[in-house]
């Protein structure tokens, strides 16, 4: 179902200059299959023991950008985001029965300190992936313009306002990251004793929250925007990306271990 709408609104958005706005039917459209989507999640992840690992991650990520960008197409028509974002979904959505990683069978995976510092990350990786998808289309509405193609542009927001959604959004994902990083040192000295363990994951945590700060603090100060913005979100979102999902294809693809 993911495949067939992104095929839909690739047909009738970026082929050609289509309707501004989704449709209602359109709407309801997106709903059957992250309400599938969801349950599959939830089914797989909660119903016995925990079991989260890289394509657990990937899915709900996509999972909640699907969602964000229905909630945000509310009040923003953003017609070129529906073939990126629901094609990465139709991407991710499989994964976890293809690598279903091992259960957590601790203690802590059933607590629910832990749970909401999983809920939080989430949401962050959520936030940071419609912000990573706002940076592709100001930079491929850029890149058109310069070229004075204006296919699937016309539909679009000025890019003053995609750069003004992009840092909106990057703004609320830093705050969820922020969270995500305090509860997970309150866990941590919980579990271990100890406020850090400087591991992979920890250390491309904090570089990750350290460069979204840096872009918010130059967009803040020198107003940074355009490629800058792009360049920086592309940066901190691949770096995020290598905290939790990078790690976790590594120990569970490649070397065989959870």
């Amino acid at each position: 179902m993911y495949v067939g709408l992104a095929w839909h609104f690739w047909n009738t958005r970026w082929r050609r200059e289509g309707p501004k706005g989704l449709r209602e039917w359109e709407r309801a459209a997106i709903l059957v299959p992250l309400a599938l989507h969801g349950w599959l999640l939830y089914d797989g992840i909660f119903s016995r023991e925990l079991r989260f690992g890289f394509a657990q991650a990937l899915s709900v990520m996509m999972f909640i950008g699907v969602a964000l960008y229905w909630i945000e197409s509310l009040f923003t028509s953003l017609e070129g985001m529906q073939p990126l974002v629901l094609a990465l979904a139709a991407v991710a959505a499989p994964l976890p029965p293809l690598f279903p990683g091992l259960a957590s069978s601790g203690a802590h995976a059933q607590s629910a300190e832990f749970k909401l510092h999983l809920a939080l990350a989430m949401v962050a990786y959520g936030l940071f992936v419609i912000a990573l998808l706002h940076a592709m289309l100001m930079a491929l509405a850029e890149r058109r313009l310069h070229q004075r193609n204006t296919t699937f542009v016309g539909n679009l927001p000025p890019l003053l306002t995609l750069e003004t959604l992009l840092f909106r959004m990057i703004g609320a994902a830093f705050i969820f990251l922020t969270a995500t990083l305090i509860t997970g040192i309150a866990f941590s000295e919980e579990l271990f004793g100890r406020a850090l363990r400087f591991d992979h994951k920890t250390v491309f945590a904090l570089l990750s929250w350290l460069i979204f700060a840096w872009l918010l603090a130059g967009r803040w100060l020198y107003g940074w925007r355009g490629r800058t913005a792009v360049r920086w979100t592309l940066s901190g979102f691949v770096v995020l990306l290598l905290a939790y999902v990078g790690s976790r294809f590594v120990l569970e693809v490649l070397l065989g271990r959870a």
